[in-house]
């Protein structure tokens, strides 16, 4: 579905609508994470009138075609894109209930570490991908895919500064300073060398499969409080504000 056709031709490229908000009484802008130059900001005109075509297609967790075109000389923000075309490419149907809450939350790790015009195009694989399987197992790879991708994951299968090869059977934690660290059991992140291990194979791999196995043979509990330590850690003192919202909830349904 076609829409807001400029005298310029515009780039094609594959995306997902990540965020919006208003521009003015009849646009939006929007923050756009795209196969071939990552996260973008552009500026849909028109897209709030009713009868706008772009209405029905700008929506999160669909995989849809845009088309794109620099600013005019004069305008705001240099570095802001102009929507020219979008179109529905096929997809999954939209999140329900808990799962809609992680994908909120996925969308929310893509803001607040992705830098703006940096592409990952094996990062937005793996990120429709987990839109189709919104599961503990999916969740805990994207974000071991997303800390490896930005170069804040540590090599999960050496420990310390010394960089020596884990002890299969022996349990470890992984610091954001100093990498993986031998842990005692009382430690809610503990893990076994054996799993970890597994997981930085799967990561070489690089097959989305192979990384969700490895990570359904984890301890769920282990793996889900060793990576949110690593993401609250470079995240600062603000909590995600996804994840605030579903305890909240699930404190209310208690």
């Amino acid at each position: 579905m076609a829409a807001t056709r400029g005298a310029r031709s515009p780039s094609v490229q594959q995306a997902f609508v990540l965020h919006h908000y208003d521009w003015s009484e009849t646009s939006l802008v929007l923050d756009l994470f795209t196969r071939e130059q990552g996260r973008l900001a552009v500026v849909a005109k028109g897209a709030k009138r009713p009868y706008s075509q772009l209405r029905a297609v700008l929506l999160p967790f669909q995989r849809i075609q845009v088309g794109l075109s620099r600013p005019a000389k004069g305008e705001a923000a240099a570095e802001v894109s102009t929507l020219r075309s979008a179109e529905w490419v096929g997809g999954h149907t939209l999140p329900a209930g808990a799962a809609l809450f992680s994908a909120y939350y996925l969308n929310e790790l893509l803001l607040k570490f992705l830098a703006r015009q940096d592409p990952h195009p094996a990062l937005f694989e793996a990120y429709a991908q987990t839109l189709a399987r919104l599961d503990e197992p999916a969740l805990r790879a994207f974000e071991l895919r997303l800390l490896a991708e930005v170069g804040l994951l540590p090599d999960l299968s050496l420990s310390g500064t010394r960089q020596t090869p884990l002890e299969l059977e022996r349990l470890y934690t992984i610091s954001p300073e100093t990498g993986v660290l031998a842990a005692e059991a009382e430690n809610p992140a503990a893990l076994r060398g054996t799993s970890l291990v597994q997981l930085q194979a799967a990561l070489l791999h690089g097959s989305p499969a192979a990384l969700h196995q490895a990570c359904e043979g984890a301890p769920a509990q282990a793996l889900r409080a060793a990576l949110r330590g690593l993401l609250q850690y470079h995240l600062g003192h603000k909590p995600l504000r996804t994840r605030q919202v579903l305890l909240d909830v699930q404190k209310l349904m208690e």
